[in-house]
């Protein structure tokens, strides 16, 4: 089965694409990548976005603009995946949308809200879309979070040691795969959440983030902002545990830095910096983790990643690109196989890593142009990820 997967993250900056020939043999699961590209929001779009997240106040009106613009945006992004990657044969298109809520009190998700419309990606492709793949988990009692984490064990169980899976997002999060354990995955805290907030504040605007970490790099750590980040309640929950631009944004870094001496800009993103590696580290600590597989914008990040390295000597840090599966097109290719497994009447989300009460068929299935046929139901999971033939 040839699938397109579309994923735009919490830095809501671009959607991903991603293609990949699918085929499960037995308990193993095939992907042959064919490839990813990028496709920038248009400008207005971005600003209705930055506008209408948390804790901003919104209208109706401006969340039926947003699941409009954004349907046809990640529409435009299939079309492109489709002639441009696929020879313009597909036979799924799986849409993540983008996320505007992630509803969370004391640790137990009431709700999440991505948006998009899946129609206009339907309707511009031909050809059926799965979406709305959280909700479902959510309503099972669990995270709707981190659901890279199936794709994560699939490709790491079976490696040495125990590994993990760190992913850089506007979130950061983890999935590890102890041998004679249940995979456990969470969130960590912030990624680039608050350090792209923080640059737009410093730049009002002129910039979006930190170009290879350079302001970073140029700065010192305060230990004064950086105890009074880590003294946030999040990070002492325990797993299954998730978390979003709800809680991690701009006015909550503004009311950290009231808090303490103020130091200069450059010192903030280098403090930010370090308390994602701490963050992360922490959560591999607690788990002995012996090998990272990273992704994501934050893996372009040198600084952040020296700083990661910093923090887990004995660690090996490497690139998901190793494993064959290309570190920015993870998530994208990810949720390919969320969706391949929805149509193949398999779950999608690990109840060990989300908290459900059960592993959930996820998302909701939208027709193409022609009539609806899945496929014949699988007769058992995948176990495995083999990756071949990349593109």
């Amino acid at each position: 089965m040839r699938v397109i997967g579309l994923m735009s993250g919490t830095s809501y900056d671009a959607i991903e694409a991603a293609a990949a020939d699918l085929t499960l043999v037995g308990d193993t699961l095939h992907m042959r990548p064919l490839g990813h590209l990028s496709v920038p929001y248009p400008d207005e779009l971005r600003d209705l976005i930055a506008a209408t997240l948390p804790p901003a106040a919104t209208t109706t009106q401006a969340m039926c603009a947003l699941d409009t613009g954004i349907g046809q945006a990640f529409a435009d992004a299939a079309g492109h995946a489709l002639s441009e990657l696929c020879d313009g044969t597909a036979d799924l298109v799986v849409s993540h949308g983008q996320t505007l809520h992630h509803w969370v009190e004391d640790g137990t998700v009431r709700g999440t809200l991505q948006v998009g419309q899946p129609a206009w990606i339907a309707e511009a492709t031909g050809l059926p879309v799965v979406s709305d793949l959280r909700s479902r988990d959510v309503a099972a009692g669990g995270q709707g979070a981190p659901l890279v984490a199936m794709t994560d064990t699939l490709l790491l169980r079976g490696l040495p040691g125990i590994p993990a899976a760190l992913n850089l997002g506007g979130i950061a999060n983890v999935t590890v795969v102890a041998p004679g354990a249940e995979p456990l995955a969470f969130d960590t805290g912030p990624a680039n959440a608050l350090l792209d907030a923080a640059v737009r504040h410093f730049t009002d605007g002129a910039a979006a983030y930190d170009e290879d970490g350079r302001r970073a790099g140029a700065g010192r750590v305060s230990a004064e902002l950086l105890t009074a980040l880590l003294d946030d309640p999040y990070y002492r929950r325990p797993a299954p545990k998730s978390t979003g631009k709800e809680h991690f944004h701009l006015p909550y870094l503004l009311r950290a830095l009231a808090a303490v001496p103020t130091p200069a800009a450059d010192d903030v993103l280098a403090t930010l910096t370090r308390l994602t590696a701490v963050t992360v580290a922490d959560a591999c600590r607690a788990n002995w983790v012996t090998n990272l597989v990273v992704s994501g914008g934050g893996l372009r990040n040198p600084v952040l990643m020296r700083m990661l390295a910093d923090e887990l000597p004995g660690v090996t840090l490497r690139p998901s690109d190793e494993l064959g599966l290309p570190s920015d097109a993870k998530e994208a290719l990810a949720f390919a196989v969320l969706g391949f497994l929805t149509v193949n009447g398999l779950p999608g989300a690990l109840p060990s890593g989300t908290g459900a009460r059960r592993a959930a068929l996820l998302g909701s299935i939208t027709p193409g142009l022609s009539p609806l046929r899945l496929p014949e139901p699988a007769a058992r999971p995948p176990r495995l990820l083999r990756i071949t033939d990349v593109h």
